[in-house]
């Protein structure tokens, strides 16, 4: 992950100093979603948490000790449980999985079975949050997760250096690379939409007054809250 973002960070510096090609050209309408694949965990944007690949799951079936587990999501959504067998968790909300785990376990194993999922270790999906806030890194979704939410998971921005108005939200959407900018006080106000995020997003907060390759880059995304191809 740290090594592909790095790739991004230096290819848009690069396409920047160079002049990059075109312009980056507006997508109408509203920010699409990532891409994404159902079966190995897509989030789609519901308000309960979809389990993922590599999630670890702890699954208590009350009552029967030998049949509490934790399992790792593998890379195809699926898991492995006694008296089931391999089957596919990925996309599913936690109460969903309870209730297919419930209903399989009930098919002449257990009389009215209770199960409990807990997600042990949100792995699927999460975002980078780098450049002028306070504590940049890794941060796991656990459910539906707003722009501004992030930010504060983070420690928020560093007032003294961040550009309140270069705030960009990077995702790859129909196999491009795509950005968007957004001014953190817009958000705040509730003049504009704090937006929401997927799993593999990368946000970056620009210093204010910086002179870089990436702020000029910066400087050619609109101010409108939409997803602009990267030269």
């Amino acid at each position: 992950m740290k090594i592909a973002i790095v790739f991004v960070l230096c290819w848009l510096l690069v396409a920047c100093a160079n002049g990059g090609g075109p312009r980056p050209s507006a997508i109408k309408g509203d920010m699409p979603a990532p891409d994404s694949t159902t079966t190995s965990g897509a989030y789609e944007g519901a308000t309960d948490y979809r389990v993922g690949a590599l999630d670890l799951l702890a699954i208590t079936v009350f009552g029967v000790d030998e049949l509490t587990k934790e399992v790792r999501v593998n890379s195809k959504g699926q898991i492995s449980l006694p008296l089931i067998g391999t089957m596919v968790a990925g996309g599913m909300t936690v109460p969903a999985l309870e209730s297919e785990l419930a209903k399989r376990y009930a098919q002449g194993y257990l009389q009215h079975p209770q199960v409990t999922v807990f997600v042990k270790d949100f792995a699927s999906q999460r975002i980078t949050m780098d450049g002028a806030i306070k504590k940049p890194g890794i941060i796991a979704l656990t459910g539906k997760t707003s722009l501004l939410q992030a930010i504060a998971m983070a420690g928020g921005v560093d007032e003294k250096l961040a550009d309140l108005g270069g705030i960009v939200l990077m995702r790859q959407v129909d196999g491009k690379r795509m950005a968007a900018r957004f001014d953190l006080r817009a958000i705040r106000r509730g003049t504009v939409t704090d937006p929401q995020l997927y799993g593999d997003d990368v946000i970056i907060v620009e210093q204010s007054g910086s002179k870089t390759a990436m702020h000029r880059f910066l400087e050619s995304l609109p101010l409108l809250g939409v997803f602009t191809l990267l030269p």
